[in-house]
């Protein structure tokens, strides 16, 4: 027996829900990439990144996903042996600077935690001592979808500053933009990368470089550049340059009418609706959390991404048997653990193209599976997601 008949509901750190206005966009013949519109397009979306980043900078559309993305900065401004300092917290991170070792780059880890944000001082610490200015870049994500952290792109950026320190600071945005503010130019961000699949509400395949002029200015220098991911070849005249070859058409439809969604919402109303949507999944975390096997892996609030929630589930109990009651009983589809949370956490996500339904829904089937289940946890998940909802959404 099951409730599961009806439309699913996916609440997974991405890919997240696309929007049936973008997938309807991708509904159309394919055009000739050198008549006049397409062209207009891509200057359009070119445009449009520049404005969610908030730089005056250069950017581009790569086709790939986000591990394209961290390839296509880091080879752009880099060379054989430069050593890159990487800033853990969680999994991402490491994972950019894994991917950076493969390209002939002396990678150090800068040690963190899974349950805490970066900590300014301890870069500043770490640059400080690097009085030969051998770190030529510095890795950090903006929010880590495996812990659930979010970490403070402004204060790490003015702790680099500080020191005076020449290394190029590299943000992935990748998990944050469009849910979140960014602020490129002000904290002090050389090269920002994102993707369409997450807060962009597009789906997977198109990702992003954004770059400073500094950056431009080392990139001339790099020799780690390739054909396909170099910026310099994509900025020549002839319009199939910008994408190394035929452009994507109908991920860049939807990606457009991404955009036009997002601009009629505003930026501002889009982050402060995650931080709405996260407060009353953290309510619900923390009745459920009075029952002793569910916890939040993030302790500290300030420090929790506003797009995902990673709740930590005690070792007797198996995260798999919850979210597959929760799929095959009722649709909903609820993030795993991945990492070194691996069947030992559940994500919830509440990014992208989500509202209010959408989430009491998944707290509501999450609520009931751990009751099916016997999991203990303290009750009142739904009344108290909906009570914070009442009190932050007035009526006008």
């Amino acid at each position: 027996m099951s409730v599961r008949t009806g439309r699913e509901f996916l609440s997974i750190p991405g890919p997240t829900n696309i929007p049936d206005s973008v997938l309807s966009a991708m509904h159309q013949p394919a055009i000739d990439i050198y008549q006049k519109d397409f062209p207009l397009l891509t200057d359009s979306l070119l445009q449009d990144l520049k404005d969610i980043f908030k730089t005056t900078g250069k950017s581009f559309i790569f086709i790939a996903n986000g591990h394209g993305a961290w390839e296509a900065a880091l080879s752009n401004v880099l060379s054989k042996g430069d050593k890159v300092l990487v800033l853990e917290s969680g999994l991402f991170a490491n994972g950019w600077g894994a991917a950076g070792a493969t390209l002939g780059l002396d990678i150090e880890i800068l040690p963190g935690s899974w349950q805490d944000a970066v900590k300014p001082d301890a870069v500043a610490t770490r640059l400080k001592a690097d009085t030969s200015h051998d770190i030529k870049a510095i890795l950090m994500v903006q929010v880590d979808t495996a812990s659930s952290l979010v970490n403070d792109v402004e204060a790490v950026g003015k702790a680099i500053q500080s020191t005076g320190h020449p290394a190029l600071f590299m943000v992935d945005t990748i998990a944050s933009l469009g849910t979140m503010n960014f602020e490129m130019d002000k904290w002090g961000v050389d090269v920002a990368v994102a993707a369409a699949q997450k807060g962009l509400m597009s789906p997977p395949g198109l990702s992003f470089n954004a770059v400073s002029k500094r950056a431009m200015e080392i990139h001339q220098e790099a020799n780690l550049r390739t054909a396909y991911w170099d910026w310099t070849a994509r900025m020549g005249d002839i319009h199939y340059q910008k994408y190394s070859g035929t452009p994507p058409e109908h991920l860049l439809f939807a990606l457009q009418k991404s955009f036009e969604i997002l601009k009629e919402e505003t930026l501002e109303a889009a982050t402060h609706r995650h931080k709405l949507l996260a407060g009353a999944t953290w309510a619900a975390v923390e009745k459920w959390s009075e029952g002793a096997a569910l916890s939040f892996n993030v302790p500290n609030p300030a420090e929790r991404s506003t797009g995902v929630t990673t709740v930590r589930i005690a070792e007797k109990y198996d995260p798999a048997d919850l979210l597959s009651y929760c799929d095959k009983k009722c649709g909903v589809v609820v993030g795993i653990g991945i990492g070194d949370l691996n069947g030992k956490a559940i994500r919830i996500a509440h990014m992208g193209f989500a509202n209010a339904p959408m989430l009491l829904g998944t707290i509501g089937v999450l609520d009931m599976g751990l009751k099916a289940l016997g999991i203990p946890h303290g009750g009142g998940a739904i009344d108290a997601a909906i009570t914070y909802l009442s009190k932050n959404v007035p009526p006008e």
